[in-house]
């Protein structure tokens, strides 16, 4: 018990060390814990969501070797060249090394200077030399929906990884995705030989990731009217076709803009030589096929653009996905036509498991066609229900006119369960429109009491309102079971609850293309002159900008305005190994550019400070954080600091005298530890970080 105290307290110290955060994000916290208590877990989260620290920081700890399978080369290099940055030993073994590298890598894993190695499923065979000398603390399947044939990117080789559990029954293995739906995780499951893995399913809202579906037509015209107002900001286009990318990247070439060409046509030369000018910023737009992408880690793609629709709607969200890694505001825009769509159905004809495959495109192409939030759509799809419209996409920007549909939802509904749950929407939709085709008198549907309830409405018009039923929660399709139509729980309120259906009224309208914008110059912000500091600095390190700070940091950095080693400590991402390699440049850079703009250093308050005045003035925790766009914790923080550095707050207003008196109880038995992990602990997670952070506070000033 002791060591696992140890090891969860060395974590949040690791954290702070090596990623430069001093705390978990939403999920993070529980994955760890059970890996480090050895169980198997299966992990879904969403793209920028966090998912390799989940295995990166407890291979930090773990006393053995963290063997991580990953799919793609540039995957495996881009986390070990991040990892080795913050000071991680990590290595990759894969086919384009020769034996000799092979060798010295294996002289360091057995060393134990190399905490966590990379390996395809394809080159596990070049590792047995290892893992007949070596321990292994930990297996890592990252990229885990490429082991089933129901996920979106299959991978045959994934299917032969099932015998790790039986090589390694008491190695924890945690399988980690962005995008799986229920199929799938049964199917990674099954196929790993996990008996009883926890299951982790974080939620799948990008808040940040704008969402726009325009039509096909004058699609180039489209997308330089989209790019004339983000001059400066990298992205991806997705093409269908070779061609495609090609065409395209040499038009926007020819309007100014830095973009390639990507594809699986190109040479393996011609392919990394892309890939590696996008992810150092020499060029600002990859125009891609679907095989770019899963090895980029790159945080600052502001948008990403598909100039043809996705076949399924995993793709397309792991592909939007790449944008706003960081958190900042990013934008996606999709184009959809019906040739598409006919594009997509041969591909499907030929696949092995064609019936998916056409389920899934049918999915994807409602998507596209959505009258609701389209943010619901995709959060439904993967069985999480948004109550509210996201505000955050077109159709929430432009809603179209709505109409109380309570009863033709319960037409529907109610359609479905006489059919006990049976039917696709095909099937559905005729039964509500007293079809006498085949497969309803053969099954006798005429004589079900909704048989025809639904006639007032066109075939067209019923396919679009189940398809706002779907899109909204109220019915789920069950692609491996022929595409039934079930009921969800909040299907279940509108029918015995009397909760309300709105559905958007069927109109086809001609859509506007917006008029073309001048480009927009440069700004000369703070923002931008440490863009080109990163930039320079990583160029001299021969690493991506973004492994240097993320956009993230640097807004954070314009907005503090950091200059004293402490301060630019605090700013979110910057570690022991970042503050000692760049912090004297980059607060230079920061009183450099106040000097230049005539901004006095004591004009600028600190950031503690402000959180401290404002909380004087009467201002909440949550208020405070509201304010100044920073999270609760942080603003605990800053309160924390002011008090122990000698000015006093009330800060006994903050906690409640039955939580002071349990803490100071726990105070005296875990040794007077200053570490918050045990105390968590202690409490059985009954008592939070920013309760426990107060009280320790005050102990220590009281003292």
């Amino acid at each position: 018990m002791s060591e696992i105290l140890d090891q969860k307290t060395q974590l949040l110290e690791n954290l702070k060390t090596y990623f430069g955060y001093t705390s978990f994000r939403l999920g993070q916290d529980d994955i760890i814990n059970s890996v480090l208590e050895g169980n198997d877990n299966v992990v879904i989260m969403p793209t920028g969501g966090g998912k390799s620290i989940c295995f990166q920081l407890p291979a930090t700890v773990l006393p053995d070797l963290t063997l991580v399978i990953s799919p793609l080369i540039a995957l495996m290099k881009d986390q070990v060249d991040g990892l080795n940055a913050i000071g991680i030993g990590a290595a990759f073994i894969n086919s384009s090394q020769q034996a000799n590298e092979h060798n010295e890598i294996f002289t360091e894993v057995v060393s134990g200077t190399i905490k966590l190695l990379y390996v395809a499923p394809e080159s596990l065979t070049a590792l047995k030399g290892i893992v007949d000398n070596v321990s292994i603390s930990l297996i890592a399947i990252d990229e885990a929906h490429c082991i089933s044939a129901w996920g979106h990117d299959f991978r045959p080789a994934y299917t032969k990884l099932g015998f790790l559990k039986n090589r390694f029954p008491s190695t924890p293995i945690i399988a980690l995705t962005a995008t799986a739906d229920k199929a799938t995780r049964e199917d990674i499951i099954k196929q790993l030989n996990l008996p009883n893995p926890k299951e982790h399913i974080s939620s799948f809202d990008r808040k940040n990731l704008s969402l726009t579906v325009r039509s096909g037509t004058d699609r180039v015209k489209k997308i330089l009217d989209f790019l004339d107002d983000r001059p400066n900001e990298s992205g991806i286009v997705y093409c269908t076709s070779r061609k495609g990318t090609e065409n395209l990247a040499s038009k926007l070439a020819t309007e100014g803009f830095k973009a390639k060409a990507y594809h699986a046509g190109l040479s393996y030369n011609e392919r990394e030589l892309v890939q590696n000018a996008f992810i150092n910023d020499d060029i600002q737009i990859v125009c891609a096929t679907v095989a770019f992408g899963m090895g980029i880690d790159k945080s600052n793609v502001r948008w990403v653009i598909h100039y043809n629709l996705p076949k399924n709607i995993e793709g397309y969200y792991q592909e939007i996905g790449r944008a706003g890694r960081d958190g900042l505001p990013s934008d996606t825009l999709l184009f959809h036509s019906y040739a598409d769509v006919m594009q997509l159905q041969k591909f499907a004809l030929d696949s092995a498991n064609e019936e998916v495959q056409l389920a899934k495109l049918d999915r994807m192409k409602q998507y596209a066609e959505a009258l609701s939030c389209r943010r619901k759509v995709l959060l439904s799809y993967f069985g999480e229900i948004l109550e509210e419209d996201c505000g955050n996409c077109d159709i929430c920007k432009r809603p179209p006119k709505f109409f109380d549909g309570t009863v033709h939802t319960q037409k529907a509904l109610s359609t479905i369960v006489r059919v006990k749950e049976t039917e696709n929407m095909a099937t559905i939709v005729d039964i509500l429109r007293g079809s006498q085709n085949a497969n309803v008198i053969e099954k006798e549907y005429q004589n079900l009491s909704t048989y025809g309830i639904g006639k007032e409405a066109s075939w067209k018009d019923w396919q679009q309102y189940l398809i706002q039923m779907t899109n909204q929660g109220l019915i789920e399709i069950a692609f491996h079971e022929n595409s039934r139509l079930k009921l969800t729980p909040l299907s279940k309120k509108v029918l015995f609850e009397k909760q309300k259906v709105q559905l958007a009224h069927i109109v086809t309208k001609p859509e506007k293309i917006l008029s073309a914008k001048p480009k927009t110059k440069k700004a000369d912000t703070l923002f931008e002159h440490l863009r080109e500091l990163r930039l320079r600095l990583s160029r001299e390190a021969d690493i991506p900008a973004y492994q240097v700070f993320s956009d993230a940091a640097l807004k954070e950095m314009e907005r503090e305005r950091p200059m004293t080693d402490d301060d630019f400590s605090q700013i979110s991402g910057v570690g022991k190994r970042k503050m000692e390699t760049y912090g004297y440049d980059f607060i230079k850079a920061i009183i450099d550019f106040n000097k230049s703009k005539r901004v006095s250093p004591k004009s600028k308050t600190p950031t503690y400070q402000v959180s401290s005045d404002l909380f004087l003035e009467g201002k909440s925790i949550d208020e405070i954080a509201a304010i100044r766009d920073i999270q609760p914790s942080t603003v605990v923080s800053h309160l924390c600091k002011v008090h122990e550095s000698g000015t006093k707050l009330p800060l006994d207003e903050l906690i409640s005298l039955e939580d002071l008196k349990a803490i100071t109880k726990a105070y005296a038995q875990l040794e007077e530890t200053e570490a918050l992990r045990p105390y968590f602990d202690h409490f059985e997670e009954k008592i939070d970080y920013e309760t426990i952070r107060i009280a320790l506070t005050l102990l220590k000033v009281s003292q």
